[in-house]
Order: C-alpha cells, then structure tokens, then sequence
C-alpha cells in the first residue's frame, strides 16, 4: 500500500497527516528519528502504539482510554479499514493516516523517511542535515541494499528459521555483513560520506535492538554489539547524538519481541538485562572527522508528550 507525495491521496500538506509509529518497531523508528532529525513534528504529528500486539493490530494501549487522541481509533488496524475495508494483509508501522479521512495513505517503511527528506524540504527546520543528498544517492542506495537484507532482515531470518539448515545460513550471512559493517566503519565515522545520512538511521535502528533482543532472542549470538570495538563505537556515537538515543525505549523494545513472538518465547519472560550504561560511555569517533549534521545543527530539545519514559533509555 503507497501513494506518493504530489499524487492523488498524499499531496505534501503540513498538518494533513499523522505518523503512526510504535517506539517497539525498528522499521517504524526510523521514521521517528528522521522525523526529529528533519523537524517536522510542527507539520507531522506522531501516534505512538504500545508494545505488544494481538493477531489483529497494534492497539493504543498507552494512551488515555486506550485510544489515539487524533485518530479517535483503538487500534490501527481501523485505519487501515477505512481505506480497504477487507485489507488482507498484515498491520503494520509506520503508517501514514490522513487524518481528516481516518485511512492509512501509505505504510511503504523504506519510502517514507525518503519522502520526508526529499518532498517535505520546505518544512524542514533550519539547520537540518541532508540525510539523502542527491550526490551521494547511488552509494546510499548500495549500501541500503545490503543493509536491509542482510542486517535488518537478516536477524529476522536467524530468529524465524524453521530448521537448522535455514539458521546456519542465515546466522553466516548474518555475521559476514557485521563483518563488513565493523571493517568500512573502521576508517570512516559514518556508513556514507562525512555526515549522518539515511544509511546511517537505518542501521542504528537495529543495533540499538541487537544485544537487548536479537543477541539472545534470535540467537544472533557469535558476539554481543558492546564486543564488537568499532561497530559499539559507532552505534554509541549515534545513540548520544540527538534524534536517535532520544527516542529509543528499550523497555518498549524488549516487551515487543519477548511478549509477542509467543513461538519463540512461550513463557513472556522479558529478561531484566542487558546493563544499558555503556550507551552513554565516551566513543572517540570524532578522531573519524565528519560531522553528524555537515554544515547543519542537532534537533532542539524532544516535543512535549514525546519523550521516552524516565527509565526505559540509557540514563
């Protein structure tokens, strides 16, 4: 389901939309970090889903009565009906909702963080970084490519593998691309060019969740991310700089996959650990050269009612 900027059902209107992004989802938290790192949560507002999920949809459990104070809906999959009323396939975030109709316009998760970088420029705050720059496209695009099937996806594929043959494959390519990663990042402080670009969000997303979650709950398990020197530098440079540790909830994090992959996880246990400190630890990337935002300057301070829980960061 998608419809871009400029076409009919999602012409590019400040006020128009509504993000709709559990802080749980690695795909659906890139889109929170490109959204602060652009500044447009004056134009796009955010509806955030709880957690955990039923076969049915991700419900607004968090909020007041159990329903998004937008949207008026509790759950999104309504959103989605409004648009196809016998949608068949699953619910998912991010999804873009028009808020006047109620219905889903779009929830193609690779297109919507480059839609914002590249139709929504004249709501972007001062000082915003140019995380798709045209001249570096073609290196991103490489690189995404890589990323998203052998990272992204690839923890997917070792934690849902349905035989061991399927696994080990899985767990090799897995661990060759972490291999790649910590090697081009050895020399460079960013995945692509001088400064944080889209590459760069859609990476951290999974890092942030590898040793909390797919360390153990997808046996990716040949190292942590904290015994991996260059990679934990990298994510730790990330994850300190504004945008990106701001709207990460580890606690979201561990009760998604611990409470909802029920074949996985029988029991629902969601495990006290790991230590979160060593996210706030000095990393050194700076001896790298390049600057996170280029010419541009960090995000202010997180919008009011948007902050991570006290407690659910990395203090």
């Amino acid at each position: 389901m998608t419809e871009k900027p400029g076409e009919p059902g999602w012409p590019v209107a400040p006020g128009r939309y509504r993000l709709i992004a559990a802080r749980a989802c690695p795909w659906a938290n890139r889109a929170v970090v490109v959204r602060r790192l652009l500044g447009l949560e004056g134009v796009i507002s955010l509806g955030q889903p709880g957690p955990t999920h039923d076969a049915r949809s991700w419900t607004f459990d968090l909020d007041p009565d159990g329903m998004d104070p937008v949207l008026e809906i509790e759950r999104v999959q309504e959103a989605y009906f409004r648009r196809f009323p016998d949608y068949p396939r699953g619910i998912t975030v991010p999804a873009m909702v028009d808020i006047a109709s109620g219905a889903v316009v779009t929830n193609d998760f690779p297109w919507i963080t480059l839609d914002f970088s590249t139709e929504w420029t004249e709501f972007h705050r001062p000082g915003a970084p140019q995380l798709y720059p045209e001249q570096l496209r073609e290196e991103i695009d490489t690189v995404n490519r890589r990323v998203f099937t052998e990272v992204n996806n690839g923890v997917y594929r070792c934690g849902f593998a349905g035989s061991q043959e399927a696994y080990d494959a899985a767990y090799s390519r897995l661990w060759t691309a972490m291999d790649w990663l910590e090697e081009r990042l050895s020399t460079r402080r960013f995945l692509v060019g001088d400064s944080i670009t889209e590459a760069d969000v859609r990476l951290f997303t999974t890092l942030a969740r590898f040793d909390a979650v797919y360390h153990g709950h997808f046996k990716c398990n040949r190292n942590r991310l904290s015994e991996m020197p260059v990679l934990w530098a990298y994510a730790r440079d990330l994850f300190q700089t504004p945008g990106f540790g701001d709207t990460t909830d580890f606690v979201q994090i561990k009760q998604h996959y611990y409470i909802v992959h029920e074949d996985i996880n029988p029991t629902g246990i969601v495990p006290a650990g790991p230590d979160l400190s060593g996210w706030q630890a000095p990393h050194g990337r700076e001896a790298l050269g390049g600057q996170p935002f280029g010419q541009g300057t960090p995000p202010g301070a997180v919008k009011t009612g948007e902050e991570v829980a006290p407690g659910h960061g990395a203090a």
